[in-house]
Parts: C-alpha cells; sequence; structure tokens
C-alpha cells in the first residue's frame, strides 16, 4: 500500500519549503514501531488556543511542482478524502513546526491548515473518530487529504491497509470545553459515503457534456449539479470506486492519457 510523498522541514529566515527525499514511500519502508505498544490508552489531542507557528506557515510553497496556499483561518473547515500515515522513519525528526515528531504523539500533517490546527478525524469506514494536533506538512501524493501519526492511525484503524477514507472537521479550541461542541462519534458505525475521481468543473453544461463523454472507456460517469454563488456548477465525476487503489491507478491512467489532476472527492 503506498504511503504519501513525505517529511518537510521548514525554517525561518530564508530557508525554502523541501521535501526530504521526493520520492514515494510505504509503510514497509516506513513502518510500525518494532515493539507492540498499546495505543488504545494514549489520550487524544486537547485542543487549546495557540499562536501561529513561527515555522511552517508560509503564504505559499511549492513541493515536486505543485504549488499549496496556506489557508488564513481553519474557521469552520471540513473535508472528506483519503488519510495517510507515517511513523517510525520520521520518529524523532522535526516537523515543519519545529516540533518534533512522535509517532506515539496524537498529531497529523497537512498541506493547507494553518500550523497548528487542532482537528477531529472521523474514519468512515468504520465511525471510529480521534483529535490530532496538525503541526506538520503533508502529505503529497496528489490524492491524500492528511498525513496521521502511527498512534492517530492505529486508533483509527488505518495501519494494516496504508490508508482510510476519512472525514477532517477543524476544532475551535475555545469552544471546545463546551460539552455540546464535542461532536466526536464513538459508536463506531461506520458513514455512507461514495469515492469518486472528479475530473473536472464547469459553469457550462455544453463543456461538462463533453469531458463526459471523453471518459467513457474510464468507468461509471455522472455529472453532478450544485447551486455554488447563486450559479451552477456541473462536476464531472468517475464512480463510485471500490477502494483507494482503484482510485489511485485510475488516477494514473487519467494522468497518462492526458487528462489534468484527478483528485478525490468522498461524499
Amino acid at each position: 500500500m503506498g504511503m504519501p510523498y513525505r517529511h518537510l522541514l521548514l525554517f525561518a529566515l530564508g530557508l525554502s519549503l523541501a521535501a526530504c527525499s521526493g520520492s514515494r514511500y510505504s509503510h514497509r519502508h516506513d513502518g510500525a514501531p518494532r515493539d507492540a505498544r498499546d495505543v488504545s490508552h494514549i489520550p487524544d489531542a486537547r485542543p487549546k488556543a495557540e499562536p501561529r507557528s513561527r515555522y511552517g506557515n508560509p503564504r505559499t510553497y511549492t513541493v515536486n511542482g505543485r504549488t499549496y496556499r496556506v489557508m488564513d483561518s481553519a474557521a469552520g473547515y471540513v473535508e472528506r478524502g483519503i488519510a495517510s500515515w507515517y511513523g517510525r522513519k520520521f520518529h524523532g525528526h522535526r516537523t515543519s513546526s519545529g516540533e518534533t515528531y512522535d509517532m506515539y504523539g496524537m498529531t497529523a500533517a497537512h498541506t493547507r491548515l494553518p500550523l497548528p490546527t487542532y482537528v477531529q478525524v472521523t474514519n468512515l469506514q468504520n465511525g471510529r473518530t480521534v483529535v490530532v494536533k496538525v503541526n506538520d506538512r503533508g502529505p503529497f501524493h496528489p490524492n491524500r487529504l492528511i498525513d496521521l501519526s502511527y498512534a492517530a492511525a492505529k486508533k483509527l484503524g488505518i495501519v494494516a491497509t496504508g490508508t482510510g477514507l476519512v472525514e477532517v472537521r477543524a476544532i475551535d479550541p475555545r469552544n471546545w470545553h463546551k460539552p455540546a461542541n464535542r461532536t466526536v462519534n464513538r459508536s463506531q458505525v461506520p458513514v455512507r459515503y461514495g469515492l469518486y475521481l472528479q475530473v473536472g468543473a464547469f459553469s457550462s453544461r455544453t463543456n461538462a457534456e463533453n469531458l463526459r463523454r471523453r471518459l467513457d472507456d474510464f468507468g461509471p460517469v455522472a455529472i453532478q449539479r450544485v447551486a455554488k454563488r447563486r450559479q451552477s456548477l456541473y462536476r464531472v465525476r468517475i464512480g463510485p470506486l471500490d477502494s483507494v487503489e482503484e482510485a489511485d491507478r485510475l488516477a494514473e491512467r487519467l494522468i497518462t492519457a492526458g487528462f489534468d489532476s484527478p483528485h478525490v472527492v468522498v461524499d
């Protein structure tokens, strides 16, 4: 199972953001700790108000030819996508925020959220939920949303597979102490979802139909109409797909065929 492009170190005073090796790694190369420590009793991260990190928060940065824009604020952020994890290979290394990565800590990496941000991560496939502190940059695989520490991934049940479908929801630390705001779902009931590859989005239905016809050989294609700022947007998607692995393979086929940046949507 492929793990994402990993590890950035961002330093102040003019040093640029850069990937450690720029190459893909898998959990076979990185991996779980050699000891079988029980992580079930490791507590979730405790949200607290913190200033933005001195490191890891450039306005924009570029990795592997792709430019990322760091969000001004995490307020109201909710997104679904594919989670990956990183473990032993980076244990004890510095994260993009300057903190030391601890694979037994409840932390995560994200390409766009401000550092630090506290988020609630729910595994859509089994309903398990954790709270982590985002203190690092990544993952840089094109279709990954968040990179979890080993402990967080283990608690969510995605270590063995290497990836999982998740919902990531930003937490406002100022209100987290109020029970009504703790929306953690401990019932472990799977959430209904579909996994798709979105290949384009258009304001013109005609353009969407033209793309749909070009995609007929790649699988079931649908056009989803959504209202956005009083206008219609037509999203062209392939799916639903059966697995993350299928989505990765299909994305590679589409890119090889000349389709620009298909991305995963979990809906």
